[in-house]
């Protein structure tokens, strides 16, 4: 099945493991460590945000340690740009729509 780094961040779970390797590489049994479901849980999610190219693991004699491949996250940084841009635009409109009118109305009123 092909993930896309959308799916990846969808899961709470998700965002708080790319959080926590973001600031530190960590083994697969520290990221466990610091959640309150099972170890095949985090495997399955692990193995998401690794499908996603979120992360990477890397074998150092027997442990396994995931490290944040965080370049994939530009891809939803500019897809949520494009909105941000669209909805600065509107709601800039929207406040000089207001203004205008607030200031006909005053007009108005002092009549």
């Amino acid at each position: 099945m092909r993930r896309d780094v959308f799916q990846a961040i969808a899961d709470p779970t998700r965002r708080e493991i790319i959080n926590m390797i973001a600031h530190q590489r960590l083994n697969l049994n520290a990221v466990a460590d610091n959640f309150d479901i099972s170890r095949p849980a985090i495997s399955r999610h692990i193995k998401i945000l690794t499908e996603c190219g979120l992360i990477t693991i890397k074998q150092q004699g027997r442990e396994r340690f995931c490290e944040a491949r965080l370049q994939k996250l530009r891809e939803v940084n500019e897809w949520i740009e494009q909105y941000q841009v669209f909805w600065t635009g509107k709601l800039d409109a929207l406040e000089n729509f207001l203004e205008k009118n607030n200031h006909i109305n005053h007009q108005k009123n002092k009549r």
